[in-house]
C-alpha cells in the first residue's frame, strides 16, 4: 500500500472509531478531539504503517491516547512487547 492509499485508510476505517471512543470517554466537542488526535503521539505512530499499530482495535488506540494525555507516555497492550 503506498503512501495516500495508507493515510486514506487510517482517514476512513481506523481514527473515526478512535475519535468516538475518545468522544464517548471526554464530551468534548468533536473538531477538538479531531485536532488533538491528530496531534498526539499516538497519531504519529499510528501513520507510520511499519509499526502495524493500525491492528490495534478503537478501544486499544483510545486507551493508549489516554494514557499519553494523562501522563505523557504511551501505554502499549501486552501483544506489542
Amino acid at each position: 500500500m503506498d503512501k495516500n492509499q495508507f493515510a486514506a485508510f487510517l482517514a476512513c476505517a481506523v481514527v473515526p472509531p478512535v475519535i468516538n471512543q475518545i468522544q464517548m470517554n471526554t464530551k468534548e466537542p468533536t473538531l477538538d478531539t479531531i485536532n488533538k488526535f491528530y496531534h498526539s503521539n499516538v497519531y504519529k505512530l499510528l501513520e507510520d504503517e511499519n509499526t502495524k499499530m493500525w491492528h490495534y482495535s478503537a478501544l486499544t488506540l483510545f486507551k493508549m491516547y489516554e494514557s499519553e494525555c494523562k501522563t505523557g507516555k504511551i501505554d502499549f497492550p501486552e501483544e506489542a512487547a
